[in-house]
């Protein structure tokens, strides 16, 4: 039985991860969050449905949503990328292969529509 693609939401702001995830879910996603690049990782190696990784580059303590962005390319390449932040531009050349960046505030159906692009 397969199971519904995954979003991991990866977000230090609890009122912004919830935020996303309740935007995901709404949207007919199943969505699990974490706050840190470590906690995502823990969740990536235990959780195979998940399909997309969206994460904010400023994470607060330990490794930013870059570094996060490079271990999901090379560790579970068939997982999609976007992200985000409200603090800085991110170049497609400092992103992994195939990642999307978005600035904050972004809009919501951009998000979801990119969702639906790498799910597909």
């Amino acid at each position: 039985m397969m199971s519904e693609p995954t979003v991991l939401v990866v977000e230090d702001e609890p009122l912004l991860r919830m935020a996303a995830l309740d935007m995901l879910e709404d949207a007919g996603y199943e969505a699990v969050g974490a706050r840190s690049s470590e906690a995502a990782l823990k969740i990536l190696r235990t959780c195979p449905s998940i399909r997309v990784l969206f994460t904010d580059v400023d994470l607060g303590r330990g490794q930013d949503g870059l570094w996060l962005a490079a271990q999901v390319r090379d560790g579970w390449p068939p997982v999609g990328i976007i992200v985000t932040s409200g603090h800085r531009h991110v170049a497609k050349a400092q992103m992994p292969e195939g990642a999307t960046f978005f600035g904050k505030p972004y809009l919501e159906e951009m998000i979801i529509s990119e969702v639906h692009r790498l799910v597909a």
